[in-house]
């Protein structure tokens, strides 16, 4: 069962030296639905550093996962593998992915899909997956944040900064960020954090210290590594848990581990793209029954800047310099 659907489709390309300038439309076969899988015509795609690096030849998507960038998208069901029965033609959902999603059509697991609201756009509810999951996978469960604890959150204004603050506020508890700018600390603020600490002027382990009494914070979200690293065994309170999602300033640091046992600290860290289907179900499934119902309300998607698909390479440079606040996101509506 299907709508009327192309054979072929337009999706971003990879050029030879894997720059932003390399990017290119092409005309790919239209991918087929599994057995329980849907279709989806793509309407809004969302970018991530995942998709950067996989453009330079850092991080090839998993076994059987589709070549084409992009990991999130929302857009409308076009058809539905044998299987599948959880959604019909024409329902609007949104979905994680391990990579497609930079085309006018992509295939997603049927248990993998979470409904969009009528009233949010596509690319509203494109800025949104990749961000719940990973604050959920890693704040909650790999954290296990609690109410009235605190949590540090570095790169604030980012996509997963800007998600990460709402979701700790709806959970009850106070929020500090990093970010690099007055205007990028004060989108912070307006989201809810209790304090945001500019980078370039301030240091945040003593600013930490002092908002919580030197009793210091107890979960922290980084996406920056290097120096950090140590310097997050600092900020962290006694039984802190300190989560990794990335590595900007490198994942290699030399680190006095003491800090580790005199406080009890619990360092962790996981990527979503490699995880197994049954994994990313259990994970959907979680999200659908915590957080999922409150977007648009408690939880809204903060976008920086839409670009057309065939301005891919206008994105990823934008998302490289680092001047965006939110999520950057793709068109693929009109490609």
């Amino acid at each position: 069962m299907s709508e009327k659907i192309p054979t072929t489709m337009q999706a971003v390309a990879i050029g030879d030296d894997g720059t932003p300038e390399s990017l290119f439309l092409e005309s790919r076969p239209l991918p087929q639905p599994g057995d329980d899988e849907i279709l989806v015509r793509i309407g809004a795609a969302g970018i991530n550093r995942g998709d950067c690096m996989q453009r330079m030849g850092l991080y090839p998507p998993p076994p059987g996962a589709s070549d084409i960038m992009g990991l999130e998208f929302a857009g409308t069901v076009a058809a539905i593998g044998k299987n599948a029965d959880k959604w019909g033609i024409g329902d609007r959902v949104a979905a994680l992915v391990a990579g497609g999603a930079y085309g006018q059509f992509a295939c997603v697991n049927q248990d993998h899909a979470l409904p969009v609201p009528d009233n949010m756009s596509f690319t509203d509810a494109a800025a949104l997956p990749e961000t719940i999951f990973t604050v959920f996978a890693n704040v909650f469960e790999g954290g296990n944040l609690q109410s009235g604890e605190t949590l540090l959150i570095h790169g604030g204004s980012s996509g997963i900064g800007t998600t990460a603050i709402q979701m700790a506020k709806h959970a009850g508890a106070q929020v500090i960020v990093t970010a690099g700018s007055e205007e990028k600390c004060a989108v912070c603020r307006d989201l809810g954090a209790d304090l945001a600490i500019n980078y370039q002027a301030d240091d945040f382990v003593a600013a930490c210290s002092a908002f919580t009494d030197d009793a210091g914070v107890n979960v922290i979200l980084d996406m920056v590594g290097g120096d950090y690293i140590a310097r997050n065994m600092e900020a962290a309170a006694r039984g802190g848990r300190i989560v990794n999602i990335a590595y900007m300033k490198g994942f290699a640091a030399e680190v006095n581990f003491l800090p580790v046992m005199l406080k009890n600290l619990t360092l962790t860290g996981s990527t979503l793209r490699a995880r197994s289907v049954t994994e990313k179900t259990r994970l959907t499934r979680r999200v659908a029954e915590t957080f999922w119902p409150e977007i648009g309300d408690a939880i809204k998607p903060i976008v920086d800047s839409v670009f057309p698909l065939a301005e891919a390479g206008k994105a990823h440079a934008l998302m490289e310099s680092s001047h965006h606040i939110g999520k950057i996101i793709l068109d693929c509506s009109d490609a």
